[in-house]
């Protein structure tokens, strides 16, 4: 079954499930981005929508509309899938002033809708494959409309997210029956700001929340995106500096009795420490300033070890990316000021975190091809008898 069919039909069931118990939630008195009370922001950051038409995608049983609409002046609609889920929204609150409930495909229904202001999902953009709603919600944004995704980071079972886009199972817990499968886009922060910036968004922060109790695996993201304005084309006869079309940079291995040092970027992957290649730098110095300026850790140029390189295209540009083992080092690894890759912490091989960041993962799997690990390919071209000396080489070609 595709997808949105198994979504379609898993939600039916709740809502069904739900209209049985005659639950309907309160309408808050705060929007929240997750279920966890007092985590991240509340509606400020949809920015001023007084008197604005809002779209609440997925909206479910309707509270957060209403509660937009009441404390905020907005004019919002909800557009909604399930029919069981669309009934709780018009049987609770039909008639209240700003709100309109509407039962259909977000992507149908924006083809023929008037543009809206602002655009919100609380957990349910997931559910759509991205490379049909996110066209759909771009034709039918103001030019410099906001659009806020509250998104699944990692599950229950701590799992974390993908770096391909694809769906993948994911339940929905029932109190008294058993939980429903669904097919969701759980993607690595990443992955969206690529999707949001190939369909005409400007990503411009990407928060991750976490659960308030610190033994639960649940991760939340928060992504803040704008519809970008229609640019026109502009001829100029002036000469221009030329478009960076290559990038280089290097990721540093480090191995000890504990595992593989691994950090989390502030977007919420898992990272090597790592970065751009200088200009006038060696790829082995590459590694060992990224390493002290990201984990504290010291190390010598003459104790790193190049693998070779990698190369994979991203969005047109030509990406070089070097792996180097460091066989010496001296230090305790820890989170760095201003630094945006933290939490550094020690890997069992065997049992390496999900979401990896690209670029990682394709060292990692030229380091050890036995690694279980999923990613986009690259073609690895080994140094010659495992480390050769590199001359210097521009950061940006």
């Amino acid at each position: 079954m595709p997808a949105e069919e198994t979504n379609t039909r898993a939600w039916q069931i709740y809502g069904r499930s739900q209209l049985a118990r005659a639950y309907t939630p309160p309408v808050p008195d705060q929007l929240s981005w997750t279920s966890w009370e007092g985590v991240g922001p509340g509606a400020e950051v949809l920015g001023d929508i007084a008197g604005r038409r809002v779209l609440d995608i997925g909206s479910g049983a309707g509270h957060h509309a209403v509660h937009l609409a009441r404390a905020h002046g907005a004019r919002v609609t909800g557009i909604e899938l399930s029919p069981t889920q669309h009934e709780r929204a018009v049987s609770t609150h039909t008639g209240h002033d700003g709100v309109e409930f509407v039962q259909g495909d977000v992507a149908d229904y924006l083809a023929g809708a008037e543009p809206f202001h602002a655009a919100y999902a609380i957990g349910t953009l997931a559910f759509i494959d991205p490379h049909r709603s996110l066209p759909a919600l771009r034709d039918s944004l103001r030019p410099g409309a906001p659009l806020i995704l509250s998104l699944l980071h990692t599950d229950l079972h701590g799992r974390g997210p993908s770096t391909e886009v694809a769906p993948r199972e994911q339940m929905i817990l029932l109190r008294d029956d058993p939980p429903l499968p669904t097919q969701m886009w759980v993607l690595a922060p990443h992955l969206w700001e690529d999707l949001l910036t190939e369909y005409g968004f400007r990503v411009e922060a990407i928060d991750v929340l976490k659960h308030p109790d610190e033994n639960a695996s649940v991760i939340q993201q928060l992504i803040r995106a704008r519809r970008l304005p229609a640019r026109p084309v502009r001829v100029s006869s002036r000469p221009r500096p030329p478009v960076a079309h290559a990038a280089v940079g290097v990721g540093a291995i480090i191995v000890s009795e504990q595992g593989l040092l691994l950090g989390r970027h502030h977007r919420g992957t898992i990272e090597l420490p790592g970065g751009t290649v200088e200009t006038g730098e060696s790829f082995e110095a590459a590694a060992v300033r990224e390493l002290g300026e990201e984990t504290g850790l010291t190390a010598r140029s003459e104790d790193v070890q190049l693998l070779g390189t990698l190369l994979d295209h991203v969005e047109g540009v030509l990406r070089v990316t070097v792996g180097a083992l460091v066989h010496v080092w001296q230090g305790q690894p820890a989170t760095q000021p201003n630094e945006s890759i933290g939490e550094w912490a020690w890997y069992p091989l065997d049992q390496l975190p999900d979401g990896l960041f690209v670029c990682s993962a394709q060292i990692l799997t030229a380091w050890r091809p036995d690694l279980n690990i999923d990613h986009t390919p690259a073609h690895f071209t080994p140094f010659a008898h495992g480390s050769q000396p590199s001359e210097p080489v521009d950061g940006l070609l």
